[in-house]
């Protein structure tokens, strides 16, 4: 029996890094809810009393990033200096050009369509070089592994707790890390679980870990994951006052493994943040997720990781790689041959089918990108699932027939 563990951690809205994610994809939704041809390309720092706005934005609007910015501080809850950053008094810089000339040049007119192959979906090359990886598996309910869906659930319900005032001396800073325990690729048990939260002076750390363990954690891990050898962490320092950018810098893009898969499945590098979907750092990981999430819901296979490839300027993928870890009998290179019947991979059929010009974005930049279906994200839906299958349905008559 293979016996192994494996980590995920998460972070709050208000860590340094997530409130940068969220400020850059907060003017991001402002900007293509208004001009949905506007290319943006968004970076933010923040560190104490100071945020920094950068990057390349070409658009027909006029955006007041600086109100944009502090709204979105202080609805995080970093709204007075006794949370040890304000954003109503911080100081904000911006830096902001438009995209250059060059990278336009292929993003507009895409090689396909310079090379005579008109048509709708070949009109937009990609953004930008890149690899991206999209992963299912059928270890919860919205098909993501365990341990980064604790962790994120985790990290959304110690929000939750502070915002609804049920702990009301939580502050907006913290992390989580849940440690799952798998016995033959089987999680079986959570073995170790992190949460560091930011407080108020003047409360006992007793008194948090008694809060925590009733309001967090008890709700989320679920009793038949838990056991006496559990190991439980919270604020193992003893105490967490000072946090968010008052105490530790932001920058946007830092937090990719939180944003996807905790780890558990490739990652191509390339941040999501601040980012308009013609930047195929972000919408090719959506379109890879939504092709191993219907995989593994049409039950060709138990876990699937797919990775693609883009040139800038070209539309479509160079390269389409798929990886059923032995949990598929049909061959997959048969799987390929589907998924490239059944799924336009290209940066303007991507933007249509997954409707990607909604000002969706602010919400995806805290608690993960993938396994949101609360939010009616369309790479989460299963509605390809039929499809799938009848594209492969000779091969897996031809398995049935084997079995």
């Amino acid at each position: 029996m293979l016996k192994y563990s494996f980590t995920s951690e998460s972070v709050t809205e208000g860590h340094p890094d997530k409130v940068c994610d969220q400020i850059a994809d907060a003017i991001l939704d402002y900007i293509i809810q208004r001009d949905p041809d506007a290319r943006v390309a968004c970076e933010v720092t923040a560190t104490m009393g100071l945020i920094h706005v950068m990057g390349e934005i070409s658009t027909k609007i006029y955006a007041d990033i600086t109100k944009i910015a502090r709204e979105t501080v202080c609805s995080i809850g970093y709204d007075g200096l006794d949370a040890g950053f304000d954003g109503k008094t911080c100081g904000i810089i911006t830096s902001i050009n438009s995209q250059s000339k060059d990278i336009a040049l292929g993003v507009d007119h895409s090689l396909e369509e310079k090379m005579g192959m008109r048509g709708n979906f070949n009109k937009i090359g990609a953004g930008d070089q890149g690899i991206v990886f999209g992963f299912a598996c059928n270890e919860t309910s919205t098909l993501m592994p365990l341990p980064i869906f604790f962790a994120n659930d985790l990290a959304l319900t110690l929000s939750r707790v502070r915002k609804e005032k049920i702990v009301p001396y939580l502050m907006p800073d913290g992390k989580t890390q849940v440690t799952v325990e798998y016995e033959n690729s089987v999680p079986k048990r959570v073995s170790a679980i992190v949460i560091s939260a930011q407080h108020r002076k003047g409360v006992s750390i007793d008194q948090i870990r008694r809060d925590l363990m009733e309001h967090v954690i008890e709700p989320v891990i679920r009793s038949r994951f838990l056991d006496d050898q559990t190991q439980i962490f919270i604020n193992p320092t003893g105490r967490f006052v000072n946090g968010g950018p008052g105490a530790d810098s932001g920058l946007t893009g830092r937090k990719i493994m939180v944003d996807t898969y905790g780890g558990y499945s490739k990652h191509g590098g390339g941040a999501f943040s601040g980012k308009d979907p013609t930047k195929v750092d972000r919408s090719g990981a959506y379109i890879a997720r939504y092709i191993a999430k219907n995989i593994v819901a049409a039950k060709i296979a138990t876990k699937c990781e797919v990775g693609l490839s883009y040139v800038i300027g070209v539309a479509s993928p160079i390269s389409i790689t798929l990886n059923t870890f032995g949990t598929s009998k049909i061959p997959e290179e048969k799987i390929i041959s589907a998924v490239k019947k059944v799924f336009d991979m290209r940066p303007s059929a991507i933007i249509k089918q997954l409707d990607l010009y909604r000002p969706i974005y602010k919400d995806l930049a805290a608690y993960g990108h993938m396994g949101r279906e609360f939010l009616d994200l369309e790479w989460e839906k299963t509605n390809k699932t039929e499809v799938l299958l009848e594209t492969l349905e000779e091969d897996i008559l031809i398995q049935k027939k084997c079995i």
